[in-house]
């Protein structure tokens, strides 16, 4: 039907053409169950309107009530919100939780016993391809490194391919230092931004066309050293180059060397700096959150600014940095149960279809034996939960470093709720520092983890390739890791009867030994992730 305008208005038709338009629009206020199911498939879709409920909220209204926020929300189950009342203020733990890891007895200890050693004469260029997000890159860089030095090659600055995930064409040089990362192993190793001219037909397009001689596809998973000298030097020694690609984890942790080691250490907490602008930007950021007036200023409200005063009149605050990990991804690989019901699950599987074409099957377990495995990722509810458990009160400040969480911020509301004071890239740089990072999940991961290496603590709501590289490398600097207890905490949330205290108490219990005390590698475990006593020294 074509509506008609007159001078005199519309006709009949198009009056009841608006009212139904209203009606539309009001029907998701009016009878939200029947929306349920798509705010659950679809975060984006009337989030606003219909946020997933907490699926613990008898623990989140406890919480809740710690950080004074009685009238927050309305508790469901009043004889445990009438228990969490009861309970004794956290302030006077809280205090104990910013204390600094005591001295440990391990020190940095990267350089080899012997004296650094370059070879007089090259065997020939070094290439690999890495494919991963920024972690899993920046463990194949050291590898690289490693594997150059067993076979006395020149390294070429590693290719990072395109994240499939992400779309992310990022290049090494965009997300690293390269001039400092060729100076600090310029004893060690040669290391080369290009490719000499005889060998400029040496490109990733080349080796995707067809098979090459020059290329080395069959490095299995953490090779000893022995298998590149036998399989790789080869190559180099016939054609002054070898490519190896797929290069993910493609050397072992163990049977090495300890100069091997050392320098693989040296590669990813010396040479392994970010580019000065993603430095440059970590480092107002975290000023921003030790002296949040600063904050303001950076976001153009000069007026509160001067009210508030300047850096040095202000004591600087201690903040949390939590890694969430709740991306669609994590929560397509695991076959656990987030809340969403149905439409949710269907979602979640559709999408696991389509990204890795079944690969990835629905797990034999039941959610409720995955959860009591510590196989489930931790929701934002369910961290924050942790968090308050531990002592940290509304009076935190906590950063959130993630990539896009599934479901949004409907998902995030209850985490907010507990922790009002959270930041995040957006909320503490303006659009225009912004601008050189959008879209970028390599830069904005790494900025992520600058701001990680800086703060008081990092938590990370479960494991993962990030999580693995910062608990590393804050053992280095023998900083404050929380390492949630997964199996604990996935027991302890199947616990529907579970009063607060409990929780508290278990909580607190759990987590006594997993804030960053040394833990020594065991043979397989990563060098990146446990550094004692590989790139450590006990004194």
């Amino acid at each position: 039907m074509k509506f008609q305008y007159k001078n005199n208005g519309f006709h009949q038709p198009q009056r009841g053409g608006a009212l139904a338009g209203l009606l539309v629009l009001l029907f998701p206020v009016l009878l939200p169950s029947l929306f349920s199911p798509l705010s659950h498939a679809s975060p984006s879709m009337f989030s606003e309107w219909n946020p997933p409920k907490p699926r613990h909220l008898p623990l989140l209204k406890s919480a809740l009530q710690n950080k004074n926020e009685v009238n927050a929300l309305k508790p469901r189950h009043f004889p445990l919100f009438k228990s969490a009342l009861q309970r004794q203020s956290p302030h006077g733990k809280q205090s104990g939780l910013w204390t600094p890891l005591v001295d440990q007895g391990w020190r940095p200890c990267v350089e080899s016993a012997k004296a650094p050693s370059l070879p007089q004469k090259s065997r020939g260029y070094i290439q690999v391809f890495l494919d991963g997000g920024l972690n899993q890159q920046r463990m194949g860089i050291c590898d690289a490194v490693a594997v150059a030095k067993i076979l006395n090659a020149t390294l070429v600055i590693p290719h990072l391919e395109v994240n499939p995930v992400w779309q992310d064409s990022s290049s090494f040089v965009d997300i690293f230092d390269v001039d400092h990362f060729i100076n600090v192993l310029k004893d060690d190793i040669s290391v080369v931004k290009e490719i000499p001219e005889e060998f400029s037909w040496s490109t990733r397009e080349y080796y995707a066309t067809a098979i090459r001689d020059t290329r080395i596809k069959t490095a299995p998973v953490h090779a000893s050293a022995n298998w590149y000298l036998d399989n790789v030097l080869p190559v180099l020694e016939s054609y002054g180059i070898a490519a190896i690609s797929p290069f993910s984890h493609r050397l072992t942790f163990d049977t090495l060397p300890m100069e091997i080691q050392r320098l693989r250490c040296k590669a990813n907490f010396q040479a392994l700096i970010f580019v000065p602008h993603i430095r440059a930007l970590g480092d107002s950021l975290v000023s921003r959150l030790r002296y949040p007036s600063t904050t303001d200023r950076a976001l153009g409200n000069e007026e509160l600014w001067e009210t508030t005063g300047a850096n040095e009149k202000q004591e600087p605050w201690k903040f949390v940095v939590l890694h969430l990990r709740f991306d669609k991804d994590m929560a397509a690989h695991s076959a656990c149960d987030f809340g969403g019901g149905k439409a949710e699950k269907l979602a979640l599987a559709k999408y696991r279809q389509m990204i890795w074409q079944g690969r990835v099957l629905n797990s034999q377990f039941t959610d409720q034996e995955l959860r009591s495995q510590g196989r489930c990722p931790l929701t934002p509810e369910e961290i924050g939960l942790l968090l308050a458990a531990m002592g940290f009160d509304n009076s935190t400040r906590l950063y959130l470093a993630s990539h896009k969480v599934y479901g949004g911020e409907a998902r995030i509301s209850a985490l907010r709720r507990l922790f009002p004071l959270m930041e995040d890239k957006k909320s503490l740089a303006s659009k225009e520092e912004r601008a050189s990072i959008k879209g970028k999940a390599s830069l904005l991961a790494a900025l992520d983890y600058y701001i990680s290496m800086h703060s008081d603590i990092f938590i990370s709501a479960s494991p993962g390739n990030m999580h693995n590289a910062l608990l590393g490398h804050r053992t280095y600097g023998n900083s404050k890791t929380i390492k949630p207890n997964m199996a604990l905490l996935g027991n302890l949330f199947l616990n529907k009867s579970i009063s607060w205290s409990d929780f508290e108490q278990a909580v607190v219990e759990g987590h006594e030994n997993r804030q960053g005390q040394i833990r020594l590698r065991k043979p397989k475990q990563s060098i990146y992730t446990y550094p004692a006593p590989d790139c450590m020294c006990h004194v």
